[in-house]
């Protein structure tokens, strides 16, 4: 850990037994019984959890530590399948994760966030198909939620003819190798245009990304397995369907997207 940032990490046990495992960055000089102004709970895409993300430091610095900086709580948790959570332990035919089955995670989490802090509500920060779930809470639990902060959502579009490039059926996980992450990673880059990810920097993500799942390097490639839920849930938002009702959020909202990016495009933001 960063000497100037300390991490706390709970331990969520499920209604259905598996753990959750939720952790909270703030700075390291902070008296104990000390609580900074506000908590950002983040919820993490649909292949790696928050220590690869909200948690992890390039260059020496961290998205958690830029909200340290501002004045906040940094929460972020792994859903089940991922990270340092429990893995899945029925693997049946149907895909795992999918955002309804993760919305009860999210509000555990928060729900023991509030706990702690006098039931003040939090601001909601969620990267891709985590927008889903964070999404479905706000339309849900408006009253816990100070700001909904959705950063390159996956969104329901409205296709003009059926999209059968989508797949209809979908394995409850499988392996992802960092290739392929690196891919993920690049593939919206223009054409020509300078590498904007440097081989060492992944090559220390894709060790930290392998290290997340014990059974890695039992598969050639090495790969993590994960879950299939994201995919069906994307493939459905893609060919119109709904998964929440969005006329139910009243919090105040912002949307953020990258310039390049091809999955949350600028139509999907507005």
């Amino acid at each position: 850990m960063h000497n100037a940032y300390r991490q706390t990490v709970f331990r969520l046990t499920l209604g259905n037994g598996l753990e959750l495992h939720l952790a909270r960055q703030r700075p390291a000089n902070m008296n104990s019984a000390k609580s900074l102004s506000r908590d950002v709970v983040y919820v993490h895409g649909s292949t790696f959890g928050s220590d690869l993300s909200i948690f992890y430091r390039v260059d020496d610095r961290s998205w958690a530590d830029a909200l340290n900086d501002a004045g906040f709580n940094a929460w972020g948790f792994d859903l089940i399948g991922y990270g340092q959570s429990d893995r899945y332990k029925n693997i049946t035919g149907q895909p795992l994760g999918r955002a309804h089955d993760a919305l009860p995670q999210l509000e555990a989490v928060i729900d023991t966030i509030l706990a702690q802090n006098d039931n003040r509500p939090v601001v909601l920060l969620a990267h891709s198909w985590g927008a889903v779930i964070a999404a479905q809470y706000a339309a849900k639990q408006p009253q816990k939620i100070e700001k909904l902060v959705l950063f390159g959502p996956v969104v329901k579009r409205m296709p003009d003819k059926p999209n059968k490039a989508l797949p209809t059926s979908f394995l409850a996980q499988f392996p992802l190798s960092v290739w392929a992450q690196y891919r993920r990673f690049v593939e919206d880059v223009p054409r020509g245009h300078v590498q904007v990810l440097s081989e060492a920097h992944m090559q220390h993500w894709g060790a930290a990304f392998l290290a997340s799942d014990a059974t890695a390097n039992q598969r050639m490639p090495p790969s993590v397995m994960s879950p299939g839920g994201p995919l069906a849930d994307i493939a459905e938002l893609w060919s119109g369907k709904s998964l929440y009702d969005a006329s139910l959020i009243t919090t105040p909202t912002m949307i953020v997207r990258g310039e390049w990016d091809s999955v949350c495009k600028d139509q999907d933001a507005a």
